[in-house]
């Protein structure tokens, strides 16, 4: 790192004419940087500027190192332009998962207003429901529901939303809901415990044994409409299926689902990550408002 910096310290005395107005330009002092001059050419043993009381004068040798040095500061201030650009423009690649409805219903249709406002913006989008690992996968950021435990990764709830119980109508009709079969989720456990409150603060308890599980929220919803059993259905999914499946407790809630954020991002979140979650954040809110 000390070669870079003493070639880029030597490329600026170059272009300034000498090693005062070069330490006026750089706020260091004449003898800072002289003490750099005299390192770098002790260490490369060549002589690069040939000086005197009144003027310096490159060498053979000084004017093949400084094309060099000057490339080099080039480089690095095109690098600086470029990387501070990110914080200007939403930009670059962006690798996002969230489960399969939350992807499909609320993050797919937020994105796609994203990237047609800021078109040099390359999204990647992982609908799944298994929590996939930030690191081991790249994900730059990751939608869940709920928590995650023992996570490295900071997260932050951006909102919620509640679940419904529900069935298809005609399967309701014939049985009690207890008798059904449960549909489970693949985050669900075999035994299924629901605890539902009234507006009016009475509680019910629903339990019973999961007898199928399923790994995609769209795979549950076939199984539910089709009869085959009740199951869990996001409430802002319901208006879309209300021919096909019912609420089977109606006048009663569920505990409302936390959404939450996740990044590995230290300190500055970058932009193009920023510009995504906030309008994720907002069709959140939209939905459920």
């Amino acid at each position: 790192m000390s070669k870079l910096r003493h070639m880029s310290l030597f490329a600026q005395i170059v272009e300034s004419g000498s090693i005062t107005a070069a330490a006026d330009t750089l706020g260091l002092s004449k003898s800072v940087l002289s003490q750099h001059l005299k390192t770098l050419e002790q260490d490369l043993g060549v002589m690069l500027l040939r000086r005197t009381t009144r003027k310096q004068s490159l060498t053979v040798a000084g004017q093949a190192f400084y094309a060099q040095c000057k490339l080099i500061n080039q480089t690095a201030q095109l690098a600086w332009l470029e990387a501070t650009q990110f914080n200007e423009v939403p930009k670059g690649k962006v690798k996002i998962t969230a489960p399969n409805v939350l992807m499909t219903t609320l993050i797919a249709p937020a994105l796609a207003a994203v990237i047609a406002e800021y078109p040099e913006l390359e999204l990647e989008l992982i609908a799944d429901d298994q929590q996939l690992d930030l690191q081991a996968h790249s994900i730059d950021l990751a939608i869940r529901v709920g928590r995650s435990a023992n996570s490295d990764a900071k997260q932050r709830c951006i909102g919620e939303f509640k679940d419904v119980l529900c069935a298809a109508p005609a399967l309701l009709a014939s049985q009690s809901p207890e008798k059904l079969r449960y549909i489970a989720n693949v985050w669900q456990s075999r035994h299924i415990e629901h605890v539902l409150m009234s507006d009016e603060g009475h509680e019910k308890v629903f339990s019973t044994l999961a007898s199928c599980k399923v790994n995609t929220f769209d795979t549950c919803l076939a199984m539910i409409a089709q009869g085959a059993g009740v199951g869990l259905i996001p409430e802002f999914k319901l208006p879309e299926y209300a021919t096909q499946i019912c609420e089977v407790f109606p006048g009663y809630s569920l505990v409302p689902n936390p959404v939450f954020a996740l990044h590995t991002f230290d300190r500055q979140v970058p932009l193009s990550i920023r510009v995504c979650l906030q309008a994720i954040e907002t069709k959140l809110a939209q939905r459920m408002g």
